[in-house]
């Protein structure tokens, strides 16, 4: 069973992302993705500036077994992205929800991010892939 902590929103591609005091939202890979992943070898993210739409491909995850593509959970601009991930990406694996978020942004709309799963959603999602 994945660790889907509350106070987070989720979408069905296993992205994460959280509300900041200031306006802004941080995002990043949930531990179900992390994990079914495995040891993760390269992280590319946005650049800061970028307008992403929502469900736009704007990561990239490299592991041992496979790449895949992450996707903006909703529309804004990117502000700030974790620029550790470039030489540790192993991060994800360890610390998927905290140290391993994978970029912040303002979002066009701070009320989309209410309209995704909450933490029992994703979970329901999650045992109905297993």
């Amino acid at each position: 069973m994945s660790n889907v902590p509350a106070g987070l929103k989720y979408v069905k591609s296993h992205e994460w992302i959280k509300k900041l005091a200031d306006g802004t939202v941080v995002i990043g890979i949930t531990d179900h993705a992390q994990n079914a992943l495995g040891d993760l070898v390269f992280v590319e993210v946005p650049k800061v500036g970028r307008k992403l739409a929502a469900n736009e491909s704007c990561a990239v995850v490299e592991s041992v077994k496979a790449a895949s593509d992450v996707y903006a959970p909703i529309a804004g601009e990117v502000t700030e992205a974790n620029g550790a991930l470039n030489n540790t990406p192993e991060i994800l694996n360890s610390d998927p929800y905290e140290a391993g978020w994978m970029w912040k942004m303002k979002p066009n709309n701070i009320a989309d991010v209410d309209a995704l799963l909450d933490a029992a959603g994703y979970q329901q999602l999650i045992d109905e892939l297993n």
